[in-house]
């Protein structure tokens, strides 16, 4: 399921035009930054986080108004002011009262020394500065609220605080949030004290709240950005370690098709053991097996010119030279040339054509099983019908095991035709050829053996040669091609045998072409 799912995923990118849109280096870099982007989302998270604080802490506020003015409610106005010095120093609280009247009688501040201090807006140093332009950002960011900044009234009456009159009003505890200028919130609790109408005010500047907020949000953008900066050192590297063998191969690949340079070799970066360096020695493979397959077509093209013009120059001169001659006898000489030349061109086209097409038609053809003896003797028999085996005798010494391998029977049976006719061409009047089928756990082996002169050592190599020819003296000139053994290997090979030449194993004059086949696998029975 997640391999469909990547699939999908993969062909979704490469559908919108979006993989295609931008290079490599960006991709990477940007797959390795989109989670990081989503964890720098946590930093307006922490916004959700200091709202739940406040909610809190405004809870903990209006518990601590309503007990402390019950406390006072009671109490004489000494102990009243026993009670906000206490409360206050414990607390970290400013406690005011006011009277009926809404005059301010009592307050902690002027009773003892202040339990807490405001920080003076200026003295603050490079770290709180960005702190703050921080939660200005967020705070825009997620359009928070605006909160109201904290100013001490002028008027030290009750009804200079919206929150104490309508605490005297409604009587009920009420709560209003303000912003000190260092950014830290200041919560006001305002709470009706008994029943004669006196209030109580309590002023808390919640620093812990700002400065658990910011130490959260300092530890993510820390850990962000050394993530962010090793994370775009990374995918540099990655895209450094990616691209570069990629451009390199790419390079090398666009002047190999440019034939520029014949000099040119695709890098196979040996030290690379991974997927970039299985890419880059499979192309540099096959970048020297198709400079092969085209110098092998050059050759070809080279040498089939060349045998081609042979016959043509013959025919040429002999049709030049029928206007010119009037003696009976010379021009039917010439016109018996000419015929021949014709013949022999047919023939080197037919060959040729044939050798042309042999690699791509087996690349495509589906093999079956074949019994090499069963083929062998149906060859044999066919040829002696069609009389081609001149005075030579062909005897087959059959396999003790069935000889089964796969491959195209049109071809193999052009394999076994093209050794009979080398086998008789080079045998003696009266001439035994024999055929020998052997098998063992892995190969099919046929071996043809004549009686005639033989094959030098230096030269069983050569005969496999593209339009190379030794042949018997008493054979007509261009009776053969040259492609016979060439176009034999060619589809030997095609079926992942070999097809070599040696001396007869008895001993005796002769040659011995050796042909080697898979033997056929077992089919599995239901």
């Amino acid at each position: 399921m997640a391999e469909e799912g990547s699939e999908r995923f993969g062909g979704w990118l490469e559908g919108s035009g979006i993989a295609g849109r931008f290079s490599l280096p960006s991709r990477i870099l940007a797959v390795n930054i989109l989670p990081l982007a989503l964890l720098g989302g946590g930093i307006f998270y922490l916004d959700s986080y200091r709202k739940q604080l406040l909610d809190e802490r405004f809870k903990l506020a209006r518990i601590e108004a309503q007990i402390t003015a019950e406390a006072l409610a009671g109490a004489t106005r000494e102990r009243q002011e026993a009670l906000l010095v206490q409360i206050g120093k414990e607390q970290r609280l400013r406690l005011r009262m006011y009277d009926a009247e809404g005059n301010l009688w009592a307050d902690s501040f002027d009773l003892a020394e202040p339990s807490f201090e405001f920080d003076v807006a200026g003295d603050e140093g490079w770290g709180e500065q960005i702190a703050r332009a921080m939660d200005r950002g967020v705070d825009t960011i997620v359009g928070a609220d605006p909160i109201p900044d904290y100013i001490e009234p002028e008027v030290a009456k009750a009804d200079a605080w919206p929150e104490l009159r309508r605490a005297r009003a409604e009587g009920l505890t009420q709560i209003q949030l303000r912003d000190w200028s260092d950014g830290t919130p200041v919560i006001n609790a305002a709470a009706p004290v008994g029943l004669k109408g006196a209030t109580l005010l309590t002023t808390r500047n919640a620093v812990d709240i700002t400065n658990a907020v910011r130490t959260a949000r300092t530890t993510l953008v820390t850990f962000f950005a050394f993530s962010l900066l090793m994370s775009i050192a990374l995918s540099l590297y990655l895209a450094r370690t990616i691209v570069l063998p990629i451009r390199l191969i790419a390079k090398a690949a666009i002047r190999v098709r440019l034939g520029r340079d014949r000099q040119v070799e695709v890098p196979r970066l040996p030290e690379r053991r991974d997927e970039i360096g299985l890419l880059a020695r499979a192309i540099s493979d096959m970048s020297v097996a198709l400079r092969q397959r085209i110098d092998a077509v050059d050759h070809f093209a080279a040498d089939v010119a060349h045998e081609i013009k042979n016959p043509l120059a013959s025919l040429r001169s002999a049709i030049e030279s029928l206007g010119k001659v009037e003696d009976p006898e010379l021009r039917s000489q010439l016109n018996q040339i000419a015929s021949h030349d014709v013949r022999r061109i047919d023939r080197l086209i037919t060959e040729i054509a044939d050798a042309s097409r042999i690699d791509a038609e087996l690349t495509r053809a589906i093999f079956e099983r074949i019994d090499v003896g069963e083929l062998v003797q149906n060859i044999i028999g066919s040829r002696e019908d069609r009389d081609e085996n001149e005075q030579a005798r062909i005897t087959l010494v059959p396999s003790r095991w069935s000889a089964l391998v796969m491959g195209v029977p049109a071809r193999l049976e052009r394999v076994v035709e093209n050794l009979l006719d080398n086998a008789v061409s080079f045998s003696p009047p009266g001439g035994e050829i024999t055929i020998t089928l052997n098998r063992d756990a892995e190969f099919v082996t046929l071996q043809v053996c004549d009686q005639g002169p033989g094959i030098p050592e230096e030269a069983r190599e050569k005969v496999f040669q593209r339009f190379h020819s030794v042949r018997p003296d008493a054979e007509a000139f261009g009776d053969h091609s040259g492609l016979g053994l060439a176009i034999a290997r060619t589809i030997a090979e095609a079926h992942y045998g070999t097809l070599t030449a040696h001396d007869r194993p008895d001993g005796e004059t002769g040659a011995c072409m050796l042909l080697q086949l898979p033997v056929a696998k077992e089919q599995a029975t239901a």
